[in-house]
């Protein structure tokens, strides 16, 4: 295996284990901070992540963002595998560092996303698709999209998505996005209820964004950024107002 695939690969791994650590910590640690407090700490692992280790990796912690990319032809097969391996080596023993850190007597069952009393099997499918959609969509329209004029924010943008989808969401399906996030807690924590649901519904929105959005904006011939009058959206650039 190539020594930089190694390297992006632990990339992924660091950026899987912040989150689980981070995130599953958060839901089961320090409950008074509410739906708020949770949604900010898995979105803000990932935008420091993101932002910190983004140029090696891309940044994707997540096996179904790295499947958007897969299927759009935007990273190497071999790498790809590399890459869920770190992603959910990082997720399970970010979760057994939780279980090893601290007290046996904790309950970190909560850690792990379930569905909600009033949420069917499909409905959770389709509820983490739709999730998994707005992150995969964002992080190409950020981070993959060379006409986009936000790179240097991709992981800010990343992370308030899965914020905001926390927010939506979170009481119903956990809106967890991502693979890793549930499989680490699962096995470490011995908690399988609706697992599938956690991997289809994911892997089906990452796909549906990526293509989507690889088609019509990233192809061979992908709209001129808006400015200009011909475009027919006149509005000024970043930094034409400074120049002006």
């Amino acid at each position: 295996m190539e020594y930089d695939a190694l390297r992006r690969g632990f990339a992924e791994f660091v950026g899987a284990f912040a989150l689980i650590f981070i995130g599953v910590g958060s839901i089961v640690f320090a409950p008074d901070t509410g739906l708020v407090g949770i949604a900010l700490a898995h979105g803000l692992a990932i935008a420091v992540m993101a932002s910190a280790v983004g140029h090696i990796s891309g940044g994707h912690f997540n096996p179904a963002v790295t499947f958007g990319f897969l299927v759009t032809r935007r990273i190497a097969p071999s790498l790809a595998v590399v890459y869920w391996v770190a992603q959910l080596a990082g997720a399970i023993l970010g979760a057994v560092a939780l279980r090893l850190t601290f007290p046996d007597q904790a309950n970190l069952d909560s850690g792990v996303p379930v569905l909600g009393s009033s949420v069917g099997t499909a409905s959770g499918i389709l509820l983490e698709a739709i999730l998994t959609f707005f992150l995969v969509w964002v992080i190409f329209a950020t981070a993959t999209d060379p006409g986009g004029a936000f790179k240097s924010i991709a992981g800010l943008a990343i992370g308030l998505t899965i914020t905001m989808d926390i927010l939506a969401a979170g009481p119903l399906t956990g809106a967890a996005m991502n693979p890793a996030r549930s499989l680490g807690p699962a096995l470490v924590f011995n908690v399988w209820d609706d697992f599938w649901v956690y991997l289809v519904g994911p892997l089906l929105g990452a796909a549906v964004a990526a293509i989507a959005y690889d088609r019509l904006y990233l192809g061979a011939s992908p709209p001129v950024p808006v400015g200009p009058p011909d475009t027919g959206v006149i509005q000024p650039r970043p930094g034409d107002a400074a120049a002006s």
